[in-house]
């Protein structure tokens, strides 16, 4: 091992440590008896997780999240693929201009995507409803969506799909035998990672959900009244399980890019 080597190791634990060590911190003082995060710690405890999960409202929140996750990255990953078919299977004027409008969302500040989300869902008389998040969500959701799909498409013979025309297959027949088998790794990954960022979004949801909370936005509520560990009870539960999401989402690209 060459000391170029050391040295991205070392770089690679550094920077890993950086991004982790608040989380897993935040995480050790789930199960700490102390109401405050001080050291030393206090005994081991399961009391704020306790005290979290037997408030109505944290189930609702958490129902809430779910029900958009799994919407938003349904609809996400549907729009992302199709979009990502569009863009490999046709030829036509202005693609440049309709890939950089597909993949725009994610480069608006959030505040700016808030705001306009809340202009136009209230004109549709959807502000303060699942439904207005699920929209919202999924506007977010699908570029990455397209991204993924739009990698593995490029990994395809388009002449798969040409030679199944030739042999009798629709289009429709086609896209069920030859292309959706090929991206199921990438629809699988896309609809994973959308449920993730779906989960874990605050800022746009908390202009769009009003009484409808999502995880994220209860999170807020409770930190505004005051320093409750329960907090880190809920925290953890939406860490691991977005991390979980992100990890199959990735183990799956990973798949499929080595396929």
């Amino acid at each position: 091992m060459t000391g170029r080597d050391v040295l991205f190791r070392i770089y690679l634990l550094a920077l890993f440590a950086f991004v982790f060590a608040p989380i897993v911190t935040s995480m050790v003082f789930s199960f700490n008896s102390d109401r405050f995060p001080t050291v030393p710690l206090g005994s081991f405890t399961t009391q704020w997780y306790e005290t979290a999960f037997v408030r109505p409202e944290v189930w609702t929140a958490f129902s809430n999240s779910l029900i958009v996750a799994v919407t938003a990255a349904a609809l996400s990953t549907l729009l992302g693929f199709a979009t990502a078919y569009t863009d490999f299977r046709y030829g036509f004027r202005f693609k440049s201009a309709y890939l950089a409008l597909a993949l725009l969302p994610p480069t608006i500040p959030l505040v700016i995507m808030g705001l306009a989300m809340l202009a136009w869902l209230g004109r549709l008389g959807l502000s303060g409803t699942l439904t207005g998040i699920v929209i919202a969500h999924t506007v977010m959701g699908a570029p990455f969506a397209m991204a993924i799909c739009r990698m593995r498409l490029q990994q395809m013979d388009p002449a798969l799909e040409a030679a199944a025309w030739n042999l009798g297959a629709s289009q429709w027949r086609a896209m069920r035998s030859v292309v959706l088998p090929f991206c199921l790794p990438a629809l699988v990954a896309s609809y994973c990672l959308t449920a993730a960022v779906s989960f874990d979004e605050f800022i746009v949801a908390w202009f769009v959900s009003g009484l409808n909370k999502t995880v994220p936005v209860l999170i807020l509520e409770i930190l505004q009244g005051n320093v409750d560990p329960q907090i880190n009870a809920i925290g953890t539960v939406v860490f691991l399980t977005s991390m979980t999401l992100v990890i199959i989402a990735q183990l799956l690209i990973l798949r499929k890019s080595g396929a």
